[in-house]
């Protein structure tokens, strides 16, 4: 299933009639040349028009990048530019767009040659701000036809994430557990976003499974979940409880879309769940969010959110995990210290029960849900998605909205070590640099809850834009040593 978008960009040259238009057209070729030669032809569009100082040639670039299929566009000042017809071009595209200017290429060539692209900028985004016009601009928006090639790239994967946003559904089932306050959330910043979602009972979906039993399409469902698990099948007689229940979820989401054309779920999973289905649905989640659907435990509709924004960031998959536990000073010793570049309170667990897709996990073995076992028989707590999650390079994130209705989101960097974790579930040994006092002076102190989205790769640039994009004023990250959080003790 394809449920993240394809972005397709048109790039549109613009010139100030005082300029030699012949200098934004060559500089555009330019630009599309390097690009292409560096990322490929695909999914970028030159579009044939220069906006020369007139709002017909606005309307005839905007019908022309429509008509090629564009969802995303670049507005790139070859010159000067003209502040108005520029700025109406991302006024009127319907999608997100981004600002770029041209450098000047030689010493040699400062007179017939010279662009003041550079001056031309400041006024580009003065008048986007006039008009209150949203626009990408990235941190460094001036530069020759590599530079700005490189910015394109560095879009894309934005733009995908909010492309996709604006077509997104959340589909829930049921309320968060109860003592799980921390997954409750208002859902009016959703509609702010452009995101639909679609609330439901646990009757609901417990009476679509039972429609389900005897589906003629279990047994296949049951041999792809053999193949995936191979030895790690430990539970085979859970197999077809579970693929019902896979094509119970599946069949909603066709059948629930409307008119979306991307989905994300979330469902409260327990403890009810485990004594009416029986079993725990924490496999399932993880072969969905493996096909591109980001499936959230506990209600969690800001987790799932995230989750979708980082699939479509990364252009992986992605996994929602609990910032849980310390890693202990023993094992701290033993594995870490000397080895890896990270004191004890850079470190910690991240956890959760199954969700995460087998291809992220080392060894992934099919088991039964120790913690709900404590509580409940054994053979219904099966279902769960155990191994170590596969050591690399990883982001930690989360838009969040809070009760008050404001937008807050944190991005932090790290890795996942190649440290054995030697517990259960889903788990990691994570570290992420300054961890301690980002725990301290944005989780703890900004209110957020236990779960955060994980994106596979260092996708932080990325994602830091995409939430000032959506107008979030309150982004954290795990600030470096040296650079005090505003409540941080300097005397620690």
């Amino acid at each position: 299933m394809n449920n993240t978008p394809e972005v397709k960009v048109g790039v549109v040259a613009v010139s100030r009639d005082c300029f030699p238009e012949t200098l934004s057209v060559n500089r555009r070729k330019a630009l599309m040349k390097a690009y292409t030669e560096k990322y490929g032809s695909e999914g970028v569009y030159e579009c044939p028009v220069c906006i020369v100082e007139s709002e017909i040639h606005m309307v005839q670039a905007l019908e022309d990048v429509k008509n090629a299929g564009c969802n995303a566009l670049v507005v790139y000042l070859g010159n000067f530019g003209p502040e108005i017809s520029e700025t109406l071009l991302a006024k009127h595209f319907d999608g997100p767009a981004m600002f770029i200017a041209a450098a000047e290429e030689s010493g040699d060539d400062l007179v017939g040659g010279r662009g003041d692209a550079y001056c031309g900028m400041l006024n580009a985004s003065y008048n986007l701000k006039l008009r209150e016009i949203k626009a990408y601009i990235p941190e460094n928006p001036v530069g020759d036809a590599e530079d700005c090639a490189d910015r394109i790239h560095e879009f894309i994967p934005i733009a995908r994430a909010l492309v996709g946003l604006k077509d997104l559904k959340i589909i829930s089932f049921g309320p968060r557990p109860l003592n799980f306050l921390a997954c409750n959330a208002p859902i009016k910043r959703l509609y702010d976003l452009g995101v639909e979602i679609e609330e439901n009972s646990e009757l609901d979906l417990f009476e679509a499974f039972n429609k389900h039993a005897g589906d003629e399409r279990i047994p296949g469902v049951v041999k792809e979940m053999e193949q995936e698990l191979g030895e790690g099948n430990k539970k085979p007689e859970i197999l077809s409880k579970l693929a019902q229940y896979e094509l119970t979820l599946l069949d909603w989401v066709e059948e629930h879309r409307g008119y979306r054309k991307y989905v994300a779920l979330t469902s409260k999973c327990w403890p009810a769940f485990q004594t009416q289905f029986g079993f725990v649905p924490c496999y399932v989640n993880s072969r969905l969010t493996g096909r591109g659907i980001p499936v959230s435990c506990e209600v969690d509709i800001y987790g799932t959110l995230s989750e979708f924004i980082g699939a479509c960031v990364s252009g992986d998959m992605v996994t929602l995990l609990d910032i849980n536990n310390t890693v202990p000073k023993d094992m701290y010793e033993a594995d870490i210290k000397g080895k890896y570049d990270y004191s004890l309170t850079d470190t910690f667990m991240g956890f959760h029960c199954g969700n995460t897709c087998s291809k992220k996990l080392c060894a992934p073995t099919m088991k039964y849900q120790m913690i709900m076992a404590r509580n409940l028989p054994e053979e219904v707590t099966q279902g769960t998605l155990e191994g170590d999650i596969v050591p690399g390079d990883i982001t930690f994130f989360r838009l969040q909205s809070t009760a008050d209705c404001e937008l807050r989101a944190y991005v932090a960097q790290g890795e996942v070590l190649p440290v054995p974790t030697r517990s259960f579930g889903g788990i990691g040994v994570f570290a992420i640099p300054e961890m301690g006092r980002f725990y301290r002076h944005v989780l703890i102190e900004k209110n957020y809850p236990h779960h955060g989205a994980v994106a596979f790769g260092h996708h932080g640039k990325a994602l830091f834009e995409v939430f000032k994009f959506l107008g979030v004023q309150d982004i954290g990250f795990n600030q470096p040593k040296g650079m005090l959080y505003k409540s941080e003790n300097p005397f620690a």
